[in-house]
C-alpha cells in the first residue's frame, strides 16, 4: 500500500536525480525537497489506515479464535450432558495453514522461425494525417505526400514542430496514422512484422540513448562522442533503411565530414530519410522535402530548390553561411611534438591521479557514530516519544492477554475433572464468557497496539526519506557518476529501504515490545510452578535465541550482497524503461531481458546457496520451540505459549536483517561529508558581480575517468560583459569548462577565479544564481509551461515569465496551446518537440537574469530561423546589460563570429584565441575549419 501512494513521490525522485546537473545548477534543491515532502503527506496517510487494518485483522482474529474456544466448551459440555471427559479431549489444537498459490508468469522470448523479409524498397506517405494522443486536438501531418526511392538519400527539413521526426516515428510504428497509409515497397507497413521491421531499419535520434557502461544517460562521454556512437550503432545492424534523426547536429565539422562519408558509403543499397537542420549536410541528397505545419511545401534537390528565387529552402541556407564550422585542430602540433607533451605529462598525470583518487575516496567512511542501527532509529523517532510510550504499554497489556487467555484456559479445563454437572456448567459459562470479553478487549488492544506504532513508524519513514532526499541533493556530482549511486538505486532507497525502516521501527516494534513481555511474564508464571522446568524452558530458550541471531546476521549479509546485483538489475531495467523508445527502434528487447534475467539468476543463486545455513537456524527455532511446548504440556505446568510466541517471534526475525541493512545504507548517507556540498550557506557573497572569469593552469582529471586528463595547464581571461565562443573538437574540455564554472566539480591544480576570487571561496549557491545555463540536451521537470520557466521561483510574475518566453521565441507558440502557460509538458517534457524544449529552457535561462550566460550547444537542435531568433536575443541582451558576460560552446558558428573572443581547444589546450577577424589573419587552425567549411 505504502508503494502505491509512493508512487507520486517516487516519480519526483526519480526526475529530480535523472536530471541533477539541471536541478543543481538553477538551485532547484529546496524547491525539490518541498515538492517531495508535500506527496509524502499521503503516504503517511496510508501508512497509518495500513496500521490500523493491521491491528483490526489481528484483534478479529483473536476474538474468533477465542469464541471458538468458549464456544466449544460451552456447546461440548451441553452436548455431552453429564458425562466427563478429559481436558484433553475437550481442548482442541488450532491448525495453521499456510498456503502458497504464486505462479511464475512465464514469457515466450526464444521467438518462432520467421521467413526473413525484404523491405529495401521504395517508402511512400500517402495522403498521411496524424495526431499525437496526448494533444489530439493540434494535427502534426496534414494529407502528407511524399516518396523516399530505394537506395537513394531523401531530406526532411524545415522548421521545429513541422513534423519531421513524427514522420520517422509513424515509420517505425510507434504511432499509427490516424487516415492515410505509409507503404514499404507498395505494401503497407501494418503488413510487415513488427520486430522485423524495426531490425531492417538503423536509426540514430536527436537526442541519443546509451547503456550503464558510458554512465547513466551516457554523462561520461561529450556530445559528440555520445552521437558517434549512435551512429556506430545503427549501422552495425547493416540495415535496410537508415533513418538519420538529427544525427551530426552535435559533430564539429571534421568529424561531421568523416562521419558524413561514412554515410554516404553506407547509404549505397540503402533507403535513407535524413532529417536535420543543417543544410550543409544534404547537399548530396537525391531529394530533399521542405515541410510547414505537416504538409510538404516545396522539393527537389538541393541545387534545384536553390535556384528558387525565393523559396524557403533558400531563405534557410542564406542564414547559415558559417554552418557547421569545424573544428580541426589536429595538424596544429606534428605528432612528434604530441608524444614529446605526452612524455613531459605522463608523470605529472600520475600525481594528479592519486590526488583525485584520495580526494573523492576519503569521503567514504565507517559510521562516525559507533551506536547500532536500531538505537539511531530509535533517537530518529524520539519526537513521537509519547506514542511509542503508549504503544509499549498496550505491547505490555496485550502480552499479559496472552498470558491471561493461558490462565482461564487452565481454569476451564480444570473444571471439568472436579466438579458436578451443575458446577461444571456453572464454571464453563464463567470463564467461557470471560473469554469472549477477553477477546473483544484484545480486539481493542491490537487496534491501539498497532494504530501507535503505524504512527510512529509512518512519521520516522517520512523523516527518514525527506532527510535522505535531501542528502542526496547536498552530494558533489561527481557522486553520482558512480555506478551505485544511480538514479535507480536512489530511487530504490527512498522507496524499499524507508518502508524495510518503517516495518522494524512500527508493528515490528509492536511485536517485539509484545513478545518480551510475553517471554518474560511466561518465565515468572513458570517459575511459581516449578523453577526445574523453567531452567529447562531458559535452556531451550537459548538454543532458540542462538539459531535466532544467525538466521537474523546470515540473512544481513545475504541481504547486502544481493542488494548489489538488485541496483544492477534495477539499474538496466530503469534505462530500458526510460529509453523504450530507443530499445524498441533497435528491437533489442529480448537482450535487455536475457541481461535483466541472468542478474536476477546471479541473485537467486546466491539466496540458494545461503538457503542450507538458514535453513538450519530457522528448523533450530522452530524445534526448539516445539520441544518447550512439549515439556510444558508434559509437565502440565501452564497452557501458555500454545504457539503464539513463536510465531510472532518469527515474523519479527525474518524483516531485522534486511531493515537493518536497509536503515545503515541511510546512515551512511547521513554521516557521509560531501567533497562539494550544494546545500552549503558558507563562503562570500560579492553584493556587485562584475562578471570577470579566470582560468588560471588549471587542471583536471573526472572522478570517475583517473585515467584521462581533461584540462592540463588551461588559462583562459574574461573581461566583464565580454562575449567569448570555446571551439574544438569533440571531447577537447569544452563542456568541462562550464561544470568548474558551476563547481560541479573542483580543479585538482590551479584556480578558477570569479572577479579575482577563488570559486572555492565563494558560496556555492551564490556561484549558481550569477549563471544561466542552456544545456545540449534540454531537461524539462513534469510541470507546467510557466513552472518550467521560472524553476526554481515559486509564485513568479506572468509578466516575467512571458517577457522571457517573448525573448526565446516560444511565447506564440505557447499562446497558441488549449491551456496556454499552464500545460503540462509531461515527463522529461515529452509532449514538446526538441526545439519547442530547447527553447524554453532558453526561456528559463533568460527569465533568471543571470549576469553570466552559458550556452553549451544551445542552438544544436534549432532550425535556422529559430537559430537567427536566439543570436538575436543574445546581442540584445548584451545592448541591455553591457556588463553581461556570455561563454558560448558551438559547432554551428553563426554566433560565433559575432563574439569578442573565440577560443579554440585541443586536448585539455587554449591553442588559439582571438576575434573572428584576428584569428582569420593568423591563418592557423581556425582559418583551417572556416576555410575547410566554405569548400
Amino acid at each position: 500500500m505504502e508503494l502505491n501512494t509512493y508512487s507520486r513521490a517516487g516519480k519526483i525522485a526519480q526526475e529530480v536525480f535523472r536530471s541533477i546537473r539541471t536541478v543543481i545548477s538553477l538551485n532547484g534543491g529546496e524547491f525539490e525537497t518541498k515538492r517531495y515532502e508535500k506527496e509524502l503527506n499521503a503516504t503517511q496517510l496510508g501508512s497509518v489506515r495500513k496500521g490500523m487494518t493491521f491491528g483490526l485483522y489481528l484483534g478479529c482474529g483473536c476474538l474468533i479464535i477465542y469464541i471458538i474456544y468458549a464456544s466449544g466448551f460451552i456447546f461440548g459440555l451441553i452436548f455431552t450432558g453429564n458425562v466427563v471427559f478429559h481436558a484433553t479431549t475437550i481442548a482442541n489444537i488450532i491448525i495453521t495453514f499456510d498456503l502458497n498459490t504464486n505462479e511464475p508468469q512465464v514469457w515466450d522470448v526464444s521467438g518462432s522461425n520467421r521467413e526473413s523479409i525484404d523491405i529495401n524498397g521504395d517508402i511512400e506517405f500517402d495522403n498521411v494525417n496524424f495526431a499525437y494522443p496526448a494533444r489530439s486536438d493540434v494535427p502534426v501531418l496534414h494529407d502528407l505526400n511524399l516518396v523516399a526511392h530505394a537506395g537513394e538519400i531523401t531530406a526532411l527539413v524545415g522548421a521545429n514542430g513541422c513534423g519531421k521526426s513524427t514522420c520517422v516515428s509513424l515509420l517505425l510504428r510507434f504511432y499509427n496514422p490516424s487516415s492515410g497509409n505509409i507503404k514499404i515497397n507498395g505494401q503497407s507497413i501494418c503488413e510487415y512484422n513488427l520486430k522485423q521491421l524495426r531490425e531492417n531499419i538503423g536509426i540514430v535520434n536527436q537526442e541519443p540513448k546509451y547503456e550503464t557502461l558510458v554512465g547513466e544517460r551516457g554523462v561520461q562521454l561529450s556530445g559528440g562522442e555520445k552521437q558517434r556512437i549512435a551512429l556506430a550503432r545503427a549501422l552495425i545492424k547493416q540495415p535496410s533503411i537508415l533513418l538519420l534523426d538529427e544525427a551530426t547536429s552535435a559533430l564539429d565539422h571534421i568529424n561531421e565530414k568523416v562521419v558524413q562519408e561514412a554515410l554516404d558509403r553506407s547509404c549505397k543499397g540503402r533507403t535513407t530519410i535524413v532529417i536535420t537542420h543543417c543544410l550543409t549536410t544534404i547537399k548530396n541528397a537525391h531529394s530533399i522535402y521542405v515541410l510547414d505545419k505537416g504538409k510538404v511545401i516545396e522539393q527537389g534537390t538541393h541545387q534545384t530548390l536553390l535556384a528558387k528565387v525565393g523559396s524557403r529552402y533558400q531563405r534557410m541556407l542564406q542564414v547559415q553561411k558559417m554552418e557547421q564550422a569545424g573544428d580541426d585542430v589536429d595538424n596544429t602540433m606534428s605528432q612528434n611534438e604530441i608524444e614529446e607533451e605526452d612524455k613531459k605529462q605522463m608523470s605529472e598525470h600520475y600525481r594528479l591521479l592519486k590526488c583525485s583518487q584520495s580526494k573523492y575516496e576519503k569521503e567514504v567512511s565507517p559510521l562516525k557514530n559507533e551506536r547500532s542501527a536500531f538505537l539511531r532509529l530509535m533517537a530518529m523517532n524520539r519526537q513521537e516519544w509519547i506514542i511509542v510510550l503508549i504503544g509499549c504499554i498496550v505491547c505490555v497489556v496485550a502480552g499479559a492477554s496472552t498470558l491471561a487467555f493461558a490462565i482461564l484456559l487452565a481454569e476451564v479445563t480444570m473444571a471439568f475433572g472436579n466438579c458436578t454437572y451443575a458446577a461444571q456448567m456453572r464454571q464453563v459459562l464463567i470463564f467461557g464468557f470471560a473469554i469472549i470479553l477477553l477477546g473483544i478487549v484484545t480486539m481493542a488492544i491490537r487496534v491501539l497496539q498497532f494504530t501507535t506504532f503505524a504512527v510512529a513508524g509512518s512519521n520516522l519513514s517520512h523523516r527518514i526519506r525527506a532527510k535522505a532526499f535531501a542528502y542526496f541533493l547536498r552530494q558533489e556530482v561527481a557522486y553520482f557518476d558512480r555506478h551505485e549511486n544511480s538514479s535507480s538505486s536512489i530511487f530504490t532507497h527512498l522507496s524499499s529501504n524507508a518502508l524495510a525502516i518503517q516495518q522494524i521501527t512500527g508493528i515490528r516494534l509492536g511485536l517485539l515490545c509484545e513478545t518480551f513481555v510475553m517471554i518474560l511474564l511466561a518465565l515468572i508464571l513458570g517459575a511459581s510452578f516449578n523453577w526445574q522446568i523453567m531452567l529447562i524452558l531458559l535452556a531451550f530458550l537459548g538454543v532458540a535465541f542462538v539459531a535466532l541471531f544467525i538466521f537474523v546476521e546470515v540473512k544481513s549479509r545475504l541481504g547486502k550482497r544481493c542488494s548489489v546485483l538488485t541496483d544492477r538489475a534495477n539499474l538496466l531495467s530503469s534505462e530500458v524503461i526510460d529509453n523504450m523508445r530507443t530499445v524498441k527502434q533497435l528491437a533489442i528487447e529480448t537482450m535487455f531481458l536475457q541481461q535483466y534475467s541472468e542478474l536476477i539468476w546471479k541473485s537467486f543463486k546466491l539466496v540458494q546457496n545461503y538457503s542450507i545455513i538458514l535453513a538450519l537456524a530457522y528448523t533450530t527455532i522452530w524445534t526448539s520451540a516445539s520441544f518447550t511446548i512439549a515439556i510444558i504440556y508434559w509437565r502440565v505446568v501452564i497452557l501458555v505459549e500454545d504457539g503464539q510466541f513463536k510465531s510472532e517471534e518469527m515474523i519479527i526475525c525474518n524483516d531485522m536483517g534486511p531493515s537493518l541493512a536497509a536503515a545503515k545504507t541511510f546512515f551512511d548517507l547521513f554521516d557521509r561529508t560531501p567533497v562539494i556540498d550544494n546545500s552549503s550557506t558558507k563562503g562570500h557573497k560579492p553584493a556587485d558581480f562584475r562578471g570577470e572569469i579566470e582560468f588560471d593552469q588549471v587542471k583536471f582529471i573526472y572522478p570517475s575517468r583517473p585515467e584521462s586528463l581533461v584540462l592540463n595547464n588551461f588559462r583562459l581571461s574574461i573581461k566583464p560583459g565580454q562575449s567569448v565562443a570555446l571551439v574544438g573538437k569533440s571531447g577537447g574540455g569544452k563542456s568541462t569548462i562550464i561544470q568548474l564554472l558551476l563547481r560541479f566539480y573542483d580543479a585538482i591544480d590551479g584556480q578558477v577565479r570569479l572577479d579575482g576570487i577563488n570559486i572555492r571561496e565563494l558560496n556555492i549557491q551564490w556561484i549558481r544564481s550569477c549563471f544561466g545555463l542552456v544545456s545540449q540536451e534540454p531537461i524539462l521537470f513534469d510541470l507546467t509551461i510557466s513552472q518550467n520557466i521560472a524553476y526554481p521561483k515559486e509564485n513568479a510574475p506572468i509578466e516575467d515569465i512571458i517577457e522571457a518566453a517573448t525573448k526565446a521565441n516560444i511565447h506564440q507558440f505557447i499562446e497558441q496551446l488549449p491551456q496556454g502557460y499552464e500545460t503540462q509538458v509531461g515527463m522529461k517534457g515529452s509532449q514538446l518537440s526538441g526545439g519547442e524544449k530547447q527553447r524554453i529552457a532558453i526561456a528559463r535561462a533568460l527569465f533568471r537574469r543571470p549576469k553570466v550566460l552559458l550556452f553549451d550547444e544551445a542552438a544544436s537542435a534549432l532550425d535556422a530561423h529559430s537559430e537567427e531568433t536566439v543570436q538575436k536575443v543574445l546581442e540584445q541582451a548584451r545592448k541591455e546589460d553591457s556588463n553581461q558576460t556570455s561563454l558560448t560552446i558551438a559547432h554551428c558558428p553563426s554566433i560565433i563570429c559575432s563574439c569578442d573572443l573565440i577560443c579554440v581547444l585541443d586536448r585539455g589546450h587554449l591553442v588559439e584565441s582571438g576575434t573572428h577577424i584576428e584569428l582569420m589573419q593568423q591563418h592557423g587552425a581556425y582559418y583551417a575549419m572556416v576555410t575547410q567549411n566554405e569548400t
